[in-house]
C-alpha cells in the first residue's frame, strides 16, 4: 500500500522548530518528516503553511509565531535581508555564533565520523557590521534612471538599494556616487535581454589599512560616453579614489568581469595590509573581503604550523600568496602552488613588495605540482591547504598521505567538505587534533575553520 505523506501542500499546521539548515532555514518535523521554513529559529512555536511536499521533505512559509526564540532580533532593513544575501540577520550575533559553532561540530561528527576532536569556541567580530571591502553591484534602468543593488532571488530583477549593512561605508558611498554621476552623464544601463546598453556593473574595492579606493566600471562596449567628464567628476566627488579602471565584458554571460581591463585614471592597483604584509590589489585580484577576520584566521594557521625557522612549508591553493607570505616570515622556505597563473604573478609581486625572498610560487594543479616537488626531494615538514568550497582534490589528499608531512594545517570555507577530507586523512594515518571556527562573514551562513592535523 502506498504510504501517504503526513502533510499536504497548502495545509496550515502548528510546529516547533528543532534546528537550522546549512543555509539558515528552520527545520520542523511532522511524524519525522522534515519541513524547511525560512526565518524559523530553533525552539520557536509557529504556524506554517506547507508550500511544497516532496517524498522525503517539504518546504513551508512562516505564517505566525506563537513563541519567539531569545535569539530573534528585529531585521534592520527588510529589503536588504530579503535580497542582500544576509540570511541570518533575524538572529542576534550571539545566536549566529552559536549556530555556526554547532554546525561545525555536527558536520565533523555526521560526515567526518570524528567524535573526539576539540572544537574551540568560534572567534567572532567585535563589530559584525560594515566589514566587506569589495562590492560588485549589477546596474539596470528604471524610468530613465540608473538603479543598482541586488538581484531578487532566482531572478535577474534588480532591487535598487542605497547601502548594504555589511559593506564598509566607503564602498557604499562609492557605489552611490558613481551611480549618480553615470545617471547625470546619461550612461545607459546594460540590458541583458537585448544585449544593448553600456554599464553592466559598478565595482568598488577599499584598502582598510591604507584608505585607498578603486572604482571599476564594467561595460559591454569598448567606449564609455562622456568618459573624461565622468572620470573628472568621480575624482572630484571621491577624494580617497586612487584608481579608476574600465573593464570590458562584451559577452552574453553571468560572469561579471571581462578579459579587457585598462586604467582610466590613477594607478593600476591599490594597496592594503593584513598584519605587517602589504598586498597590491588589482581589479582582478582575489583578496579576502574581510581583512580583519582574515588576520585572525591566518594568525591561527600560523600558530598551528608552529614554525621554528628551520621548516620547509608547502602552501597548496596559495592564491595571491596571502598565507604563504605570512608563513614565510617564520619558515626556512615556503613553496606555493595555485592553478590560476595570474594569481601566481600577483603572489610573486607581493613577495617582492614585502622583500620576502624565501617564497617560491608555481602555477599548476596542486595534485600534479606537489608530487613533482616530492620527487625532486622537497619533503615538506608542514603542508597548508586552503581549498575552494568543494574541498581538496582527492588526488592531493592521497599525495599528502604518501608524502607524510608531520603536520597539515587545513584552512576551510566549507565545514562539510572539511569533514569529508579530514576523514580521508584520518584513514590515511593522520589525527585531527583541533578545529578553530572563525566567523569571516557575519549575518550570512558561511563559516571558516582552521584544523590542525598531525601524523599519527
Amino acid at each position: 500500500m502506498k504510504r501517504t505523506l503526513p502533510v499536504q501542500k497548502n495545509e496550515y499546521i502548528d510546529v516547533i522548530f528543532e534546528d537550522l539548515t546549512h543555509d539558515g532555514a528552520g527545520v520542523a518535523k511532522v511524524e519525522g518528516y522534515p519541513i524547511f521554513v525560512p526565518n524559523g529559529l530553533p525552539g520557536e512555536k509557529a504556524q506554517i503553511k506547507v508550500i511544497k511536499a516532496n517524498k522525503g521533505y517539504g518546504f513551508g512559509r512562516l505564517i505566525e509565531l506563537y513563541e519567539k526564540s531569545p535569539y530573534r532580533v528585529e531585521i534592520p532593513r527588510e529589503e536588504l535581508h530579503k535580497y542582500g544575501g544576509c540570511q541570518l540577520e533575524h538572529i542576534s550575533y550571539e545566536g549566529q555564533l552559536k549556530y555556526k559553532e554547532n554546525q561545525v561540530r555536527q558536520v565533523l561528527t555526521r560526515i567526518g565520523k570524528l567524535e573526539d576532536v576539540v572544537v574551540h569556541p568560534i572567534l567572532g567580530m567585535d563589530n559584525p557590521w560594515h566589514y566587506r571591502n569589495k562590492a560588485q553591484v549589477p546596474v539596470g534602468d528604471k524610468d530613465g534612471k540608473l538603479i543598482a543593488g541586488f538581484f531578487k532571488p532566482r531572478t535577474h530583477e534588480i532591487v535598487n538599494t542605497d547601502e548594504s549593512l555589511i559593506q564598509i561605508p566607503e564602498i557604499n558611498e562609492a557605489v552611490q556616487v558613481v551611480k549618480e554621476i553615470c545617471t547625470r552623464f546619461h550612461i545607459p544601463a546594460y540590458n541583458e535581454e537585448t544585449h544593448k546598453g553600456v554599464l553592466r556593473h559598478i565595482m568598488a574595492r577599499f584598502g582598510q589599512q591604507t584608505g585607498e579606493l578603486m572604482v571599476v566600471l564594467v561595460t559591454r562596449s569598448l567606449e564609455i560616453p562622456n568618459r573624461e567628464q565622468l572620470v573628472e567628476e568621480i575624482v572630484a566627488r571621491l577624494p580617497q579614489v586612487k584608481s579608476i579602471i574600465h573593464n570590458v565584458n562584451s559577452k552574453r554571460t553571468n560572469v561579471i568581469l571581462g578579459d579587457k581591463t585598462k586604467v582610466l585614471w590613477g594607478s593600476e592597483v591599490i594597496y592594503d595590509y593584513i598584519g605587517d604584509v602589504r598586498f597590491a590589489i588589482s581589479a582582478l585580484s582575489f583578496y579576502q573581503v574581510n581583512p580583519v577576520q582574515t588576520k585572525v584566521l591566518y594568525d591561527k594557521a600560523l600558530e598551528y604550523a608552529s614554525l621554528s625557522g628551520s621548516e620547509s612549508v608547502i602552501d597548496a591553493y596559495c592564491g595571491i600568496g596571502t598565507i604563504s607570505l605570512f608563513l614565510a616570515q617564520k619558515a626556512r622556505k615556503v613553496f606555493g602552488v595555485e592553478i590560476v597563473p595570474e594569481a601566481i604573478e600577483d603572489a610573486r609581486k607581493n613577495a617582492a613588495l614585502n622583500g620576502i625572498e624565501n617564497a617560491e610560487f608555481e602555477a599548476g594543479e596542486a595534485e600534479v605540482v606537489i608530487p613533482k616537488w616530492y620527487e625532486e626531494g622537497n619533503k615538506a615538514d608542514v603542508l597548508v591547504v586552503d581549498p575552494p568550497r568543494k574541498g581538496c582534490d582527492e588526488a592531493l589528499l592521497h599525495t599528502i598521505i604518501d608524502m607524510k608531512p608531520k603536520k597539515v594545517v587545513y584552512v576551510s570555507c566549507n565545514p562539510a567538505t572539511l569533514a569529508r577530507d579530514l576523514r580521508i586523512l584520518e584513514d590515511g594515518g593522520y589525527k585531527t587534533v583541533e578545529v578553530q571556527p572563525v566567523d569571516m562573514f557575519p549575518h550570512t551562513t558561511h563559516v571558516e575553520c582552521v584544523a590542525l592535523i598531525e601524523l599519527k
